[in-house]
């Protein structure tokens, strides 16, 4: 088992799978993952940006197949396992960044409780990048559904219920970009609420970039579930200061007809963005950008 596990690269120092040995760290729903294993370039003036819902990486392979024949130089991604039955018990985040050669960072959005074997499992958000890391939180929303919950009379070990611990958040990542700090939020916002939840979770992320310089370039990207009322979530993050990928026009991300998934950016420029309805692996579509440095 154990030169199994090894050949999957499942198990490293920095950040063991869950049920490892005693003597390594236990994974946290407070702080974020961070491996940096490839050179990196904080001198790019423009890059291409991904975000992607990969509906837990059961498609591991169609997914890293599609990114490494569609490079972006910063991703996104959401849903993404680790160490769930449901996708091989793997590493995703790890699996699909060494498979790209970026580096990358993690945070914890839920223990899935029914996807339990061998030590616990978790599912999360994922920001790779050939971009500097230099530094990487969790903020994790106040305002959260008690949807998810364990229930007395509810089994948590049956996939269909979802039953879960932890909640939604945010992964933030500082790096640089054409010699600057530049802040990306890379979020997965409530989907068991008709809009009032993601806007108030939106309002938190706002909170929190105001602990930056006010001319510090910033980007918020990710599943911000906008399925009811998209121009609200649209105009709330152009009076922020912010401009969509898609400009003005609100475009279908989920192979059902909804628009769920956005890329935002202020203090540089974002243009080509562009929904590609061609690639497969997820029930989600991924979008991209071109960013460019301002200055």
């Amino acid at each position: 088992m154990g030169s199994l596990v090894a050949a999957l690269g499942f198990l490293y120092a920095e950040s063991p799978a869950p049920g490892a040995t005693p003597d390594v760290p236990a994974p946290s729903f407070d702080n974020a993952r961070q491996m940096v294993a490839f050179p990196a370039d904080g001198g790019l003036r423009s890059i291409r940006v991904a975000t992607w819902n990969i509906e837990r990486g059961t498609h591991v392979a169609a997914i890293g197949s599609e990114l490494g024949k569609n490079p972006a130089d910063l991703l996104l991604l959401q849903e993404v396992d680790w160490n769930a039955v449901r996708s091989g018990r793997l590493d995703v985040a790890k699996v699909l960044a060494d498979r790209l050669h970026l580096n990358w960072s993690y945070a914890i959005e839920f223990e899935e409780l029914s996807q339990e074997a061998e030590g616990k499992a978790f599912i999360g958000q994922a920001t790779l990048t050939r971009l500097p890391i230099l530094a990487s939180r969790v903020l994790r929303f106040k305002k959260q559904s008690g949807w998810w919950k364990p229930r007395d009379w509810m089994p948590s070990s049956i996939p269909f219920l979802q039953r879960r611990l932890g909640s939604r958040v945010a992964l933030v990542t500082e790096l640089q970009f054409a010699g600057r700090p530049l802040v990306v939020y890379n979020a997965h916002l409530e989907s068991r609420s008709m809009g009032p939840l993601q806007s108030e979770q939106l309002e938190e992320i706002l909170a929190d970039l105001k602990k930056y310089p006010a001319d510090t370039p910033a980007i918020v990207g990710g599943d911000l579930n906008t399925k009811y009322f998209p121009s609200v979530f649209l105009h709330k993050l152009e009076r922020a200061g912010f401009r969509s990928a898609t400009g003005e026009q609100i475009e279908r991300t989920h192979v059902i007809a909804m628009a769920l998934d956005w890329i935002f950016a202020r203090g540089v420029k974002i243009e080509e963005g562009m929904v590609r309805r061609d690639l497969g692996g997820s029930d989600h579509y991924p979008l991209y950008a071109d960013v460019r440095a301002s200055r």
